[in-house]
C-alpha cells in the first residue's frame, strides 16, 4: 500500500513540475505595455530566460527585449558575439538593480573569462537603451543594429546573483550558465 502511494505521489510531483516549467517558459503569453509590442520571442532553453524581437530587414536593425527571473541583488545580461561562439568576445548589454531600486542599463565588451563588468564601447550601435524589474523578473530593451553580417547572429545570455559597488559578480559556472549561448535567425518568427 505505501508504495502505491509513493508511486502517485511521485507521478502528481512530475506533472505538477512539467505545468510550472512550461507555463513558465511560454514567450508568446508575456504582455509589454502598448508602446513595446513584439512580433517574435523564443523562450531560451536555459537560465529561465526569454528573448522577444522585431526585425527590421531593409535597416537590419532589431528591437528586442531579452527578460529572465532575477533577485533585486542579482544582474542580467544579453549579448551577440560578432566573431564567434561563446562568452568571450561577446558585445553585451548588462542590467542590474540599485539598492534604491532604479535600474541600470549598459554596454559592455567580454574580452575574456573574468571580464570587467564595466561600462565599455562595444562593436554596433545599440540605442533606446532601457531595463526594469518587474514581478520578480529582469527585462533589458534595446534596439540592435544594423547588424552588418545579417539577421542569423551568435547569441549569449547571462545572470548573477550578486553586485558590489555598481560592478556585477561573477556568475555560477554550473551547466545552464556555461551552455546559455545559441544561435539566432531574427528574421524567423518562431511566436
Amino acid at each position: 500500500m505505501a508504495s502505491i502511494y509513493i508511486v502517485v505521489n511521485l507521478v502528481f510531483n512530475i506533472l505538477v513540475s512539467i505545468f510550472v516549467i512550461s507555463s513558465s517558459l511560454n514567450c508568446s503569453k508575456k504582455t509589454f505595455s502598448p508602446e513595446k509590442t513584439f512580433n517574435s520571442c523564443t523562450d531560451l532553453p536555459y537560465l529561465r530566460a526569454h528573448l522577444h524581437w522585431n526585425y527590421n530587414p531593409s535597416l537590419k536593425k532589431v528591437s528586442i527585449a531579452y527578460r529572465s527571473k532575477q533577485t533585486p541583488r542579482g544582474w542580467i545580461a544579453w549579448g551577440i558575439n560578432p566573431t564567434g561562439i561563446g562568452m568571450v568576445g561577446s558585445q553585451a548589454l548588462v542590467a542590474f538593480r540599485y539598492s534604491n531600486g532604479s535600474m541600470t542599463v549598459y554596454p559592455t565588451s567580454i574580452t575574456s573569462y573574468n571580464p570587467s563588468m564595466l561600462p565599455s564601447q562595444i562593436s554596433f550601435l545599440v540605442s533606446n537603451v532601457s531595463a526594469e524589474y518587474k514581478k520578480n523578473e529582469m527585462i533589458i530593451y534595446a534596439v540592435v543594429g544594423p547588424l552588418e553580417n545579417g539577421p542569423v547572429v551568435n547569441h549569449v545570455w547571462q545572470s548573477g546573483n550578486s553586485v558590489s559597488s555598481g560592478i556585477p559578480q561573477i556568475h555560477s559556472t554550473s551547466d545552464p550558465h556555461l551552455q546559455s549561448m545559441g544561435t539566432i535567425d531574427f528574421s524567423v518568427q518562431p511566436r
